[in-house]
């Protein structure tokens, strides 16, 4: 009995010690967004990329549509349980000229990534589904061009003008990112 209680004392001592350390060092969910000398949103940063079939794929071919620039990892469990969240936003607001665009952060590139792509499937609206917007191999400079990443996902909105409206670190709100995307859309209807 004594050891059991050993046992489920060492194991709260480690969840609360893993607590605090997450609250410690827990960056802010969202940055605040850059802003010149005018206080004005600040122009996204282009990139070109290649996409999971060799395409080159760059930001600014988006231009006049909304854009939720991803940047994830296959190994991330945090992305995996953002993935569906973003395939169903897709699907809600593609026609209205909104897209994710998920850039794939893995070290392995293109092998790690593309069988992810064509294999894995996502629970969204209790149907498997693949991942239904663009992936593009990332680098350490494209997430340079943002400001760096301090982990994964992180994620940039970005207005059918090409600013940068709003930053994401770590798993976005569901609630949150989709009134921002709503926000940006009907700015712009």
């Amino acid at each position: 009995m004594k050891r059991i209680a050993l046992i489920l004392a060492t194991l709260v001592g480690i969840v609360a010690f893993a607590l605090l350390a997450n609250r410690a060092t827990r960056i802010p969910v969202t940055r605040a967004v850059n802003t010149n000398q005018e206080n004005k949103p600040t122009a996204s940063p282009d990139f070109t990329l290649k996409d999971v079939e060799d395409h080159d794929v760059s930001l600014s071919q988006f231009k006049g549509k909304v854009v939720l620039v991803n940047f994830w990892a296959t190994w991330c469990g945090p992305c995996r349980i953002e993935i569906p969240w973003l395939i169903e936003l897709q699907e809600k607001y593609a026609a209205r000229e909104f897209t994710v665009l998920g850039v794939a952060m893995d070290e392995e590139g293109k092998s790690a990534v593309v069988p992810f792509v064509q294999k894995e499937r996502f629970k969204v609206s209790g149907m498997r589904q693949a991942m239904n917007y663009p992936i593009v191999l990332g680098n350490d400079a494209t997430a340079d061009k943002f400001g760096g990443l301090v982990g994964f996902p992180t994620s940039v909105l970005i207005s059918k003008d090409g600013h940068v409206v709003k930053r994401v670190d770590g798993l976005v709100s569901y609630d949150e990112i989709e009134k921002a995307i709503q926000s940006q859309l009907k700015a712009n209807d």
